[in-house]
C-alpha cells in the first residue's frame, strides 16, 4: 500500500469517525467523555482529520462510546 492509499484510507475513517459522532449529536469532548476520559479531544481531532492511524483497540473504543459496530467506522464505501 502506498503512502497516498494510506493516506486515503486514514481520511475515510477519520470521515466516518466523524460523520457518526456529529449523526449522535456529539461534540469531540462528548465522545471523550463516553470514552471514560482515557482520550485527548486532539487525538480525536486527529483521527477525524485522518492524520493520525487508529489502533483497533481505539477504533473497539470508539465504536463502543457511539454505540455502533466497529463495521460502520471502517466501512469503504461503494
Amino acid at each position: 500500500m502506498s503512502s497516498m492509499e494510506k493516506e486515503e484510507l486514514l481520511k475515510i475513517i477519520g470521515d466516518n469517525i466523524k460523520t457518526a459522532r456529529k449523526a449522535k449529536g456529539l461534540a469531540q469532548v462528548d465522545l471523550a467523555v463516553r470514552m471514560e476520559g482515557k482520550i485527548d479531544t486532539t487525538n480525536i481531532s486527529r483521527l477525524e482529520a485522518g492524520r493520525t492511524n487508529p489502533t483497533i483497540y481505539m477504533l473497539y473504543r470508539i465504536s463502543t462510546a457511539l454505540e455502533i459496530p466497529v463495521e460502520d467506522l471502517i466501512h469503504i464505501g461503494e
